[in-house]
């Protein structure tokens, strides 16, 4: 199969706090994977490695081909979700779509509506961001995330507090991404969503990523 995601050797660390250590890992198109680990245990840095938004200390990550830091700062055709996006709360979901895609501006205004209404938001909608729901928040990420037809969709706990509708309404965009062959990263503390989406879960333990066995989810879920 071919190789999207290839971390070779990869360290990363913060002072004296290590987040990774010598970590090595291949991710093939068109999978769907999970990452769990105890918060601070680094699934939020690992995104934002394979994003660009940090450097490693040492090793090589490539993705879709690149050597980021090396040919490229940030990896092309890649969308992601991630904690506290930095959205404009005084205008609607629609506007602030608007002007995050016109630094690309590889897309129109029919792209950013049809990725609002998959996600089940009316691009039409002038209610502020500020008054949105963590949920209609939540699917505002992931619209983003997909609306420029990014191949590479990662998504840093697009579960988190939400309610079981909406929890429900994002597994059903998620295996419909998952059916289009698009590369699908997660975390979320809630494995049950990881294991009916995710043809493979890791776990985040002591600085390296390593296979999410029967063993840690006994440690991580009380099973």
């Amino acid at each position: 199969m071919e190789s999207v995601i290839k971390l070779e050797n990869v360290s990363k660390a913060f002072g004296d706090k290590t987040i990774y250590k010598d970590v090595s890992l291949v991710i093939n198109k068109g999978m769907t994977v999970g990452f769990v680990g105890e918060n601070g245990s680094g699934k939020s840095v690992l995104f934002q490695l394979l994003t660009g938004l940090l450097p490693c200390d040492s090793g090589k990550i490539t993705v879709n081909g690149d050597t980021l830091g090396d040919q490229v700062d940030f990896p092309s055709n890649v969308g992601i979700l991630i904690n506290d996006p930095g959205y404009i709360e005084h205008i609607s979901g629609y506007r602030n779509l608007k002007l995050l895609a016109e630094i690309n501006n590889i897309i129109g205004d029919n792209e950013i509506k049809e990725s609002m209404k998959m996600v089940g938001l009316d691009p039409e909608d002038k209610t502020p961001l500020k008054r949105y729901s963590m949920g209609m928040k939540q699917k505002l990420g992931i619209a983003q995330a997909m609306m420029e037809k990014q191949t590479i969709i990662i998504l840093d706990e697009p579960y988190n507090a939400l309610d079981y509708k909406t929890n429900h309404e994002i597994t059903e965009i998620l295996e419909h991404l998952k059916k289009e062959k698009k590369t699908i990263l997660l975390t979320s503390h809630q494995h049950e969503y990881l294991e009916k989406l995710c043809d493979v879960i890791y776990c985040i333990h002591n600085n390296k990523i390593i296979p999410f066995t029967d063993e840690y989810k006994r440690i991580y879920f009380d099973l």
